[in-house]
Order: C-alpha cells, then structure tokens, then sequence
C-alpha cells in the first residue's frame, strides 16, 4: 500500500492531517527519528514525506508543505525563551 498523507486546513480553520496506514507508519517513523543532530523533516509533494495533492473535501484549502522541527527544552530558553512557560 503506498504511504498517503494529505493535510488541509479545514473550512472551519482547523488543521487536519489524513493518513492511510503507510502514511501514518512514515510520519510515526520520521517523528521518532528526530534528535538533537537529526532535527527536521519536510513534507511536501515528492519529498522526504510524500503528501498528497487530492482534498478530501471541495472547501478543504491543501496545505502542499510542511517542516517539522524537533527542539529541546535547552535550545528554546536560549533561543526563544518566550515560548517557555511553567
């Protein structure tokens, strides 16, 4: 079964993210492998994580791009300290 994954804003605003079982055992493999050296991924159309150009539904608004990045607590207090709460 080939990986799909297609995400969207909804007409609502909400992001939604479809997958397929091989979709989701990419995403799931790509989000564990983030670390402190391997600390992004893309999605997009071809690329690292394939995603999809089909909406589901006629007002779905496709979003064809997307970068996951993976930061630890430490690298946010020194580079952006002001998205750590307590």
């Amino acid at each position: 079964m080939k990986p799909r994954i297609t995400m969207n804003l909804s007409a609502g605003g909400e992001l939604e993210i479809w997958l397929n079982a091989a979709g989701r055992d990419v995403l799931v493999r790509e989000l564990n492998a983030l670390n402190e050296t391997n600390e992004h991924f893309h999605l997009f159309p071809a690329g690292e994580v394939d995603t999809s150009a089909t909406a589901y539904r006629p007002t779905d608004k496709l979003i064809f791009s997307g970068k996951v990045l993976f930061r630890t607590d430490e690298w946010d207090r020194e580079h952006f300290p002001h998205v750590m709460t307590d």
